[in-house]
């Protein structure tokens, strides 16, 4: 039966459904032959014995109802009831006719055949003699008809009614036999199905119980194995010595136990090199920590002293910037100065133009002056000329004279005057001039010292900014200290913690029993397939302590324990030495 282990479980079912269906409809066919066998017999003795039987008795009841109405025709008183008598005869022949016509057509053996052939002869010669008679009758005759119908006819009327019995009797043994036939076909088809039904169920039976075992027996057995692996037995063997589905289960459960003892094994060396390397990174954190904290103080101090120096550029850098706005108020004021001086040399220049002009007006005052005088001295002459007539006009002109002199004595002092402010204002504006290119020179040179000191200024804000800078460097270099010594001890608790589940790892795959020393390779039986185990996972080269806390080889940390794990700092919150 290895054949049908090989076959596939649908083959399999199809091949157990197909089976039965199979069974199933031969006993069908059988019953439905069977059963139609004895429709046949029940069909053959309804439409031809039965009715045959039926025919002949309603032809020997019509036949002897026919010699009764003949014997009260021949009998009768009337010629009425003889006419009654004759009608029925006539209607009761055409009877017997249409039943002779029927039972000829149900004859299919020549023995019947015979019979009915006897029936006719006999009963055409009862007829003939029948027509003698009504004829003699009819002549009023009627001793020689009763002669011939008591003497003549009695006989055939026996004749043919002994035809009809024996045909009655042949129809009903015939229907008897149709019947015992029926009923032998029925009791033979009914205990064949009956066995039929008995040989199918108990194949169908065998069938499941094969079926079953063929799928319930391995599957019990994976069951077994699987409940083993689950209690931590990886030692459970399991032989695919099959093709079909359940072979499938069973090298696929067999490749899963090899896997889980090398994934099992794998896991132990595993956890023990993560705690070996755990340890070391822990050490290896320790040192890192130490030289952090120094490193961390170091920057704190450098970042102190850079603060410092920040600050004392800074003040130099906001003096510079005094000096600078200072020297730039200066420059503007002697520009605006050397702009006044402009305006003042500017001025003296129209002081001395309008002091020639008022000397010039002063001229010709003086010219007025004299000549008013010469008039006033003509005046008076002509007054002395005059006399008494001219006495006032003579004072007039006396204090006109007067008047006169006065003007041209204080044109000559204005105009001395105006001569020497002329003077003074050339030499003023001589001086001015002198005053506005010393002033020019001093606005050059203060826009010079304007400059430097501007660039002073300018150097010194870039100072500050560049030892900002420096400061804000330091303090990001102290803050990634700071940030690197709370991540060092973060990663010294991640290592323990690393060290605590590689621990509990190692425990909880100590209580699978794996078999090391066997690594046979799994073979489905005539498939020629073999799962290859897995090389063992070597152990990971660990470096020293000493070099794994080197800053320039960081060691790569493990990714984080199941475990959560308290940082020593937030993020954005870090905490100093």
């Amino acid at each position: 039966m290895q054949w049908f282990a090989d076959l596939r479980l649908r083959t399999k079912l199809l091949l157990s459904f197909a089976a039965m269906v199979v069974l199933t409809a031969l006993l069908g066919g059988f019953s439905v032959t069977r059963v139609s066998l004895v429709n046949e017999q029940s069909t053959v003795m309804a439409a031809h014995w039965m009715a045959s039987q039926r025919i002949a008795g309603a032809l020997n009841t019509l036949t002897g109802d026919y010699r009764i109405d003949e014997l009260l025709a021949a009998a009768a008183s009337n010629e009425g009831e003889r006419a009654r008598l004759e009608k029925s005869l006539v209607s009761k022949l055409s009877d017997i006719s249409k039943l002779q016509s029927e039972y000829a057509r149900l004859i299919d053996n020549p023995r019947e055949q015979a019979l009915w052939d006897s029936f006719k002869a006999d009963w055409a010669s009862y007829l003939a003699d029948h027509d003698k008679a009504m004829a003699l009758l009819q002549q009023g005759k009627t001793g020689e008809a009763n002669a011939l119908l008591l003497g003549g006819m009695q006989p055939l009327y026996e004749k043919y009614g002994e035809t009809l019995d024996k045909l009655i009797e042949y129809n009903t043994k015939g229907g008897q036999a149709a019947s015992d036939e029926g009923d032998v076909i029925y009791a033979s088809a009914r205990w064949a199905i009956i066995l039929g039904i008995v040989l199918v169920g108990c194949l169908g039976m065998v069938l499941a119980w094969v079926v079953s075992a063929q799928v319930s027996v391995p599957v019990e057995q994976a069951a077994s194995v699987l409940k083993a692996v689950s209690q931590g037995d990886l030692t459970q063997s399991v032989q695919a010595n099959r093709r079909d589905e359940i072979g499938d289960m069973q090298s696929a459960l067999a490749e899963m136990i090899h896997s889980l003892s090398d994934m099992v094994h794998e896991v132990r060396t595993g956890a023990d090199s993560v705690a070996t390397a755990s340890t070391q990174i822990a050490q290896g954190n320790t040192d890192l920590s130490a030289r952090t904290e120094s490193q961390a103080s170091s920057l704190e101090q450098t970042a102190a002293s850079v603060e410092e120096m920040a600050g004392t550029v800074r003040t130099n850098a906001d003096n510079a910037m005094q000096a600078n706005q200072l020297a730039s108020a200066a420059s503007e004021v002697a520009a605006q100065g050397g702009q006044v001086v402009s305006q003042v040399v500017d001025t003296m220049n129209d002081i001395q133009n309008a002091s020639r002009k008022i000397s010039d007006i002063i001229g010709v005052i003086d010219g007025i002056a004299f000549q008013t005088n010469i008039l006033a001295l003509n005046a008076a002459v002509e007054a002395a000329r005059a006399g008494e007539q001219g006495r006032g006009f003579a004072v007039v002109a006396g204090e006109v004279r007067s008047l006169a002199q006065r003007s041209a004595q204080a044109a000559r002092e204005i105009k001395t005057l105006i001569n020497a402010s002329v003077e003074k204002v050339n030499a003023g504006s001589h001086l001015v001039d002198t005053a506005g290119s010393t002033m020019n020179d001093v606005v050059t040179q203060v826009r010079k010292v304007t400059d430097l000191v501007g660039e002073i200024a300018h150097a010194s804000a870039e100072q500050s900014q560049g030892i900002g800078q420096i400061n804000q460097a330091v303090s990001q270099l102290d803050q990634a200290t700071q940030q690197n010594a709370a991540l060092v001890e973060e990663s010294m608790a991640a290592a323990e913690s690393l060290k605590s589940q590689a621990q509990k790892l190692t425990q909880a795959v100590s209580v699978f029993k794996i078999n090391r020393a066997v690594r046979a390779p799994i073979a489905r039986a005539g498939v020629g397939t073999a799962v290859t185990p897995k090389p063992d996972m070597a152990a990971p080269r660990l470096a020293p302590a000493s070099e794994q806390a080197k800053p320039a080889a960081a060691p790569h940390l493990p990714p984080p324990a199941p475990e959560p794990v308290k940082a020593t700092a937030g993020a954005d919150e870090w905490e100093t030495f």
